[in-house]
């Protein structure tokens, strides 16, 4: 009898590689290696679906298994050879991970071992999980949310303690449940207004009582106040860049290195020591910043440096913040003309000119006053940078976002914020009613409350394979 006659002859016959999603929840089991690729001391393959303990039985020396007991075993192949030495873990549903029965097979980590685990799992019956996809059957079966989903990935990838921290806060709930908040004000404004249209008073007009706009108010504003911590949030995952440009010698390099922490930039008295891009990623208060040194902003008939300029003139157009440096030393100091967005004066050299540290305008434009060469001045400079981002000293109610959280609050404002000037114009229940709609569903493409299996794919086809 061959492997897969080993198993329930009656067994539903496999999905294709890209099933309905509506239909996952009941049919195909998947398998993946969960760990990392190359060697490790432990390697697991993970199994979700109908058919999974069946197919660890087979692989299995032991007939039966205790739910959620590590259970010593051997893995056996189909001629009951030995493929490796482990454990097994199993998940009966609804109590594991993904909604499903779920098993581990935890194993040596070597790739050869995981391999030969997996190659006898598919023939058993299962198929290849594709990325994501265990994360995915967890969203489907309700035990997360797609803001939790997307911060499994998120904690992942995170680079930073912070990213990390914050990842795991929406892991928990902490978005999710302000979005679920700001829906049920929604909702419960929805049902006022509905009843307000479906049962008038006599004598009272309710939608004119100042309620209505008072909650409208209210709404708007913890959507507002939503939309600035998401985007901390992602700022933290992201990061930004910081481009220093000046003249040649204004001490462009020594900041990077006094940010950086490292001599990564040849320092020299030589005009146009730096003639292309030098980068480095620095972490500043839990924030990854990727710090851009350009070659100075001159005029040269030298060809390679006039490239060197074009290319620090194309950063600086491209930055989030951009550290125009400046020559305290020098006089008369000559502020830009027309600095680029988000310009931030660097006055240096103070050790030379003898001005104080610290921050203050300068032409009306923001500046600080520092010496890369003592590091006078440089934690004024770090809050600075915070603070011209939009990022608040407080951290601890901050959480993972993504550029459509973002995206999908910002529509969720403007779509009440006109709302609201259409009833106070208009006055008229109806409209307000589809208005609160608009936004309510909005709002559902957040947590995956109203989704689409393009959505879907995009967000879990990005997840590494066996998460």
């Amino acid at each position: 009898m061959s492997s897969r006659e080993e198993l329930n002859a009656t067994a539903p016959e496999k999905e294709s590689s890209t099933p309905n999603r509506d239909l996952l929840t009941d049919h195909d089991t998947i398998a993946a290696v969960a760990t990392p690729s190359g060697s490790g001391g432990v390697g697991i393959v993970r199994l979700s679906g109908s058919r999974a303990i069946d197919i660890a039985r087979h692989i299995s020396s032991r007939p039966t298994f205790d739910e959620r007991v590590a259970h010593h075993t051997r893995f056996l192949d189909k001629k009951g050879s030995v493929i490796d030495d482990g454990l097994v873990i199993v998940f009966v549903a609804p109590r594991s991970f993904t909604g499903q029965d779920c098993v581990e097979l935890q194993g040596h980590g070597g790739p050869i071992v995981l391999a030969q685990l997996l190659r006898r799992c598919l023939d058993l019956g299962a198929r290849q999980a594709r990325p994501g996809e265990f994360s995915e059957r967890a969203f489907l079966n309700n035990k997360i949310d797609l803001v939790q989903a997307e911060a499994i990935a998120d904690l992942i990838a995170a680079n930073t303690e912070m990213a990390a921290k914050q990842a795991q806060a929406s892991l928990s709930g902490v978005f999710s449940d302000s979005v679920h908040a700001i829906s049920r004000d929604i909702t419960a404004l929805r049902v006022y207004v509905e009843a307000a249209l479906d049962f008038p008073e006599e004598d009272v007009d309710f939608l004119s009582d100042g309620q209505v706009t008072g909650t409208l108010q209210d709404i708007i504003t913890a959507v507002d106040a939503l939309l600035g911590r998401a985007r901390e949030g992602a700022l933290v995952q992201t990061g930004a860049t910081l481009v220093l440009a000046g003249k040649p010698n204004a001490g462009k390099s020594s900041l990077l290195n006094a940010l950086s922490g490292d001599d990564v930039a040849i320092v020299t008295e030589i005009p146009g020591t730096t003639r292309d891009l030098l980068k480095e990623t620095v972490t500043l208060a839990g924030i990854p910043f990727q710090l851009i040194d350009t070659a100075g902003l001159r005029y040269s008939d030298d060809p390679i440096e006039q490239e060197g300029v074009r290319r620090a003139e194309k950063a600086i157009n491209q930055a989030d913040i951009t550290l125009q440096i400046l020559d305290d030393s020098e006089d008369p100091i000559s502020t830009p003309v027309n600095p680029a967005p988000n310009t931030l004066l660097i006055f240096n050299k103070i050790d030379l000119s003898g001005r104080p540290p610290g921050v203050f305008k300068q032409d009306g434009i923001d500046a600080v006053a520092l010496s890369a060469r003592s590091g006078e001045g440089i934690d004024a400079l770090k809050a600075t940078l915070l603070k011209k981002l939009g990022l608040r000293d407080d951290s601890e109610n901050r959480f993972s976002a993504r550029e459509r959280h973002i995206q999908a609050l910002e529509d969720t404002f403007a779509s009440l914020d006109a709302c609201q000037a259409r009833f106070s114009v208009s006055g008229a229940g109806e409209l307000l009613a589809e208005d609160l709609k608009a936004a309510h569903d909005l709002l559902g493409t957040i947590t995956g409350t109203l989704s689409n299996d393009a959505l879907l794919g995009e967000i879990f086809s990005s997840f590494c394979i066996g998460k």
